[in-house]
């Protein structure tokens, strides 16, 4: 299958981070498979210091299978380079350690029998006792609808708080890497407006971010570059100017293979 190829890429605002240095993530030839079934064949992608890369494409493409063998909870093969560091044979827990948080689809990374400031505990525990305050207040600032529902279950927010709740808890490492699966799936429209400010926070931070997603539009609203997965192959790379008509992509979408 041809790859086409790259289109040229947009630079951030100037009030984020570089993105010329070194990629934050190098990732090279990623594979994902089930048993003996192959869903993702040799994909490469890279993303920078304050840059987001967005992975579109349909149901079946792929995406959420690289995104899992990315963070090591899918099996599979490849690089992925952190720092310039292969952690591509790590478990899912070396990796985390390593810098990359990953939120999931099912947001299964909260804990819904416990607290709203519970869950960010959690998150922050691995932190030097330090540096925690100042994390848990800057995810409280990103989100604070977080801090009003400071001692409700987890398991009563709304869908929107859940994914906020889930986002701060992955941010309670500090990360280098943030994987988001499919971060607008299921949200009222509003919310997309505080993902949207807190893509842009991180971003300002020197997070580099690597999200999966279907909804075009938002994408062309938070990414720096997208790739299109189709069949678990990179249909075509681009920069922002390309997400401005989204319509135009759509033909790239036909034909996804369930997976």
């Amino acid at each position: 299958m041809t790859r086409a190829t790259e289109t040229t890429v947009q630079s951030i605002s100037a009030a984020a981070p570089d993105t010329a240095k070194d990629p934050v993530i190098a990732c090279a030839g990623i594979t994902a498979r089930y048993n003996r079934i192959s869903v993702v064949h040799g994909v490469d992608l890279e993303v920078r210091a304050g840059e987001l890369l967005a992975v579109l494409g349909p149901n079946g493409a792929g995406k959420s299978s690289m995104l899992g063998a990315i963070a090591g909870i899918v099996s599979g093969g490849g690089e992925v380079r952190i720092g310039g560091t292969d952690i591509g044979r790590m478990s899912a827990n070396a990796r985390a350690a390593r810098g990359l948080s990953f939120v999931p689809e099912q947001r299964g990374n909260i804990f819904p029998a416990m607290s709203v400031r519970e869950n960010i505990d959690v998150g922050l525990r691995l932190l030097d006792p330090g540096e925690r305050e100042a994390q848990r207040d800057f995810i409280l600032d990103m989100f604070p609808i977080l801090k009003v529902r400071d001692k409700a279950h987890a398991g009563v927010l709304s869908g929107g708080e859940q994914q906020m709740l889930a986002i701060g808890l992955a941010l309670g490492r500090n990360p280098a890497v943030l994987v988001l699966d499919e971060p607008s799936q299921g949200l009222a429209p509003a919310v997309f407006d505080i993902l949207e400010n807190a893509f842009n926070a991180l971003k300002a931070r020197g997070l580099a971010l690597l999200l999966a997603e279907q909804n075009v539009p938002f994408a062309s609203r938070i990414a720096d570059r997208y790739i299109i997965l189709s069949q678990g192959e990179v249909m075509r790379r681009g920069g922002k100017d390309d997400l401005k008509n989204p319509e135009e992509l759509a033909d790239v979408f036909m034909g996804g293979a369930d997976n």
